[in-house]
This record gives C-alpha cells, structure tokens and sequence, in this order.
C-alpha cells in the first residue's frame, strides 16, 4: 500500500460564540484539511489548524510545507513500512508540526482502514469513550459564571477556565464567581496560557487554595521556555501544574520529567507533529508515573477524531479537552466521533470512521466530487 496523492483543502466555520485566552480571539476556525490516497483506493483524513501564537503555523505555510515539501517525498512511499515513512516526514523539514499532523493522522487512518481497524484500537485500544471538559473563555467574572453554569446544566461536569489575561486578583475574582455559581462538586482546571510570572502564579494559586476553591489542576501558568519558572511553580504549590505549551515533542517532554518541573502533561497534536510523536511522549511520561491531557486547538471534528483516537488508546491518558467542535456552528463531517454531551463515543469504523467531508465549508477548489 503505497502513497498515491496527498491533496490538500482550505476550510472554515465560524464560532457560535468568541474563544478567549490570554494570547489570542478567534470568532472563525480556519484549518487546511489533507486528503492521502493509496493506491490500493483506501483514503485517509488529517488536518492542521494553524495556530500562530502557539505553533507559529499559518495558512499559507501549512499547505506549502505539504504541497512544496512534504507531498514530493511522500509520494510512492510505502505504509507498511512505517517507521520509514515517519523518519521522512520527521526529518523532511524542521518544525512545522501543525502540517506533519495532518499528514501523520491521514496516514494512520489509512493504516487502520487497512487493518479493518479504528485507529483507537490500532494503537493499543485502551478505551472506546472517554468525557470531555468544556472551556470557558476569560471574560468578566459575571459572564464566566454565567457561561459556566450553561456549561454544568449543558451536561458537563469538567469546565476549563482560561485565565492569566488580566490582575491576579482579576483571575481570583473569576474563579470565586465560578465556584460560588456552579456549586462544590464541579472540578475546574485552570489555563494560564503562560499569562502569569512565576511568583505571580504561586500567589494566585495559594490564594485560590487558601479561599478552598479546590481547583484541580493548572496549565501552563508560566512562559513556555522557562523551566525554571515552571518547577518553582511545581514547588511552591499543592496543586497540580500541567505543562503544555513547554511541550511540543518527547525531547521537551523529557526536560520537563527529568527536572520535575510539572505534575502533568497536556500532548497535542498540533505540536508535537502528529500520532507518531504524541505516542512517545505517552510512554514517556508513564515511565515517570507522569499522567497526560491530550488537549485540541480550535479545530475541526476531523482533528479532534484522530486525538481522541489517540488519546483513547494510552493507559496514562487521563484527561480530555476536545470540546472544540461544540464551539462550532457547523460540523464538517459524516462520521467520526460522536458527542453525548461531555461523553464522546469513538465508534467502531475502521480507521477515522469519516464518511464524507461537508463541501459547503470547504473554500480552496476541492476535488472531492
């Protein structure tokens, strides 16, 4: 089975409602969806989302480093000689992880539909559902906690906050409103989005633990390069402190172990370039006793299928932050996962389970016809 074609599409869906972090707003998920044919006839899906203030991945230079550099060596490749397959993706071009995803996902899905297998299973399928949290984007205290309790009365019971925007006794302020408004039993995990200095963030999540507003995890309280900053975090704190953005690959991954400089570790695809190397960091961690998330930036359900996948099939996998296609006002896809409000079922369809791709939020000329 052999790499026939790798096409590649632009695509975009508005948000129902604006996605707030400390580094960015996004009001229209814009993504390049990548198509790889076999020659066998098999067809699998993958998608890179770009997210520049996170992966510095933009439109253009997704489908250039697909179509320019990444498709020429690709084509005629053989899947069942994987690991080469990925040594040449990985080592086709430096960085750009968001565009090796995409092809990596579309080549697993292609490897799974082979084997007549979900890709969930194909990796170790560990478990066929799993429940994700759902975001609330930083606004004023009063609508986090408006937004909140929709959330908790929507059917979740995991709500991710985003903080580290504003004053620290800003953030307190939001946290309070949500506590008080969504009750005791609630967990509530903190993002930083690196929005706060280290001593700052002691200060804010000894304040919090102080107050018993019993959050259950913070990410990435601190600048994504400063290690340092994010052990003395680690340290200072009882609650747990997750990296993310400190961690594209498994060489990141293993600096942050090796110094224990967090408790947790949130795997995205989109940084650390597909399955392939979100595997490794996986087994990484487990070797450390390391529990992982594996997060989503404002994707698709064709990005969120292959994580979700992926996520499932790891035993140290923990946590889930795959709401992103519930912030969408359109669903791309036939097939893939399902949403039972926070409850996703992964299905039992070989590969990705897609069935079909939704034209009308396809911009670029498409040759799916």
């Amino acid at each position: 089975m052999n790499i026939h074609n790798i096409e590649t599409y632009r695509a975009a869906i508005p948000l129902h409602t604006p996605f707030k972090t400390a580094l960015r707003t996004v009001t229209v998920a814009e993504t390049v969806l990548v198509k790889i044919t076999c020659d066998n006839g098999i067809a699998g899906w993958g998608e890179a989302p770009p997210t520049h203030v996170i992966t510095g991945d933009s439109l253009a230079g997704v489908e250039f480093a697909i179509n320019g550099v990444l498709k020429p060596i690709l084509i005629g490749a053989s899947l069942m000689q994987r690991e080469r397959l990925f040594e040449m993706l990985t080592k086709g071009l430096v960085g750009n992880y968001s565009a090796k995803a995409a092809v990596d996902m579309a080549v697993y899905d292609c490897l799974a539909q082979q084997a007549g297998m979900p890709v969930s299973a194909f990796l170790g399928g560990y478990q066929e559902s799993i429940e994700t949290d759902y975001t609330v984007s930083v606004n004023t205290p009063e609508e986090m906690a408006r937004d909140a309790s929709q959330y908790v009365q929507d059917g979740f019971s995991v709500l991710k906050v985003k903080v580290g925007k504003d004053l620290i006794e800003t953030d307190v302020q939001r946290i309070q409103a949500i506590r008080e408004q969504i009750g005791p039993d609630i967990k509530i995990r903190l993002d930083a989005n690196q929005g706060w200095k280290p001593k700052e963030a002691v200060r804010a999540i000894q304040r919090m633990e102080d107050l018993g507003l019993a959050i259950e995890l913070v990410e990435q309280p601190v600048k994504a390069a400063n290690l340092d900053g994010l052990h003395y975090v680690t340290s200072h704190t009882d609650t747990l402190i997750m990296a993310d953005e400190s961690v594209f690959t498994a060489r990141d991954a293993r600096r942050v172990l090796e110094a224990g400089a967090a408790d947790l570790i949130n795997i995205k695809l989109m940084k650390a370039g597909g399955i392939h190397e979100a595997i490794k960091i996986a087994k990484l961690a487990a070797i450390y006793h390391v529990e992982c998330m594996v997060g989503s930036m404002i994707e698709t359900k064709i990005g969120i299928t292959a994580a979700a996948h992926f996520a499932a099939s790891q035993p140290n996998i923990t946590r889930y932050d795959f709401d992103a296609p519930l912030m969408l006002t359109g669903d791309i896809l036939q097939g893939g996962i399902t949403y039972d409000h926070a409850t996703i079922h992964l299905g039992n369809a070989p590969g990705l389970g897609i069935t079909e791709i939704d034209q009308r939020y396809v911009i670029a000329e498409s040759a799916l016809k």
